[in-house]
């Protein structure tokens, strides 16, 4: 099975750290984040995997080479300009022939990809988007009221969002609604795609996942490796 691992941000909400090495490289425990990542999906029968890169791409190259010692073959796909987080794919038509899985390069996660990937294939539907409950702490309390009147209030109360996962299951056919050469997101295709009533499928994570979106969020993942390190360091 193949997978496509969206490597070639900037990270600048993660500096000074991206500074110096690409944010797919930042160390978790002792692997970086792509290694954890290749690890997982090659546990779950990805053994084909393209890296999709533009930042520091000879730093990704140099270190993973041809994913030989991970037990995967790895394919390096270098933009030439930044192309968003759907444009890399439009590099990869004439190999991306078979329905394939595509993740964000900077999400810490346990999720079972085969079985999210066997769910994709039974739906009627070019695109399984992953998604995941995110609760969002509300610093004020809530107040409820009749009239002149307190009736109620809720302190504190967190507010729970369904968010994109960063993890999507693609169909062949879909590369052909994004276009050549040219800047273009997942939020972009996805909104093309609800606008021409194109069917999309969710698929709810249940598993734990972090996005190492910001400085706290690598501090988090460096305290969820060492809680859990017989997972992530086999």
């Amino acid at each position: 099975m193949k997978a496509v691992i969206l490597a070639g941000g900037l990270g600048t909400r993660l500096k000074p750290f991206t500074e110096i090495i690409p944010k797919p490289l930042l160390p978790i425990g002792e692997k970086s984040v792509l290694e954890i990542q290749i690890s997982f999906l090659k546990k779950k029968g990805f053994d084909e995997i393209y890296l999709a890169t533009n930042y520091m791409s000879e730093y990704i190259e140099k270190y993973f080479g041809d994913g030989s010692r991970y037990g995967v073959n790895l394919i390096i796909s270098k933009e030439e300009k930044p192309l968003g987080t759907a444009g890399p794919l439009t590099l990869l038509k004439e190999k991306l022939t078979e329905p394939f899985l595509m993740m964000n390069g900077d999400i810490l996660t346990q999720l079972n990809f085969k079985e999210m990937f066997d769910y994709a294939i039974k739906k009627d539907s070019m695109l399984t988007v992953g998604i995941k409950e995110y609760l969002m702490p509300f610093s004020f309390g809530n107040v409820f009221y009749d009239g002149d009147f307190i009736t109620g209030i809720e302190e504190k109360p967190d507010i729970r969002h369904k968010i994109l996962a960063g993890i999507y299951i693609l169909k062949p056919e879909i590369l052909e609604l994004i276009p050549d050469d040219e800047y273009y997101g997942m939020d972009s295709l996805i909104l093309k795609m609800i606008g021409e009533n194109i069917p999309i499928t969710k698929y709810e994570i249940q598993e734990y996942w972090l996005d190492i979106g910001q400085v706290s969020d690598y501090k988090k993942a460096q305290e969820v490796y060492y809680e859990h390190y017989d997972l992530w360091s086999n």
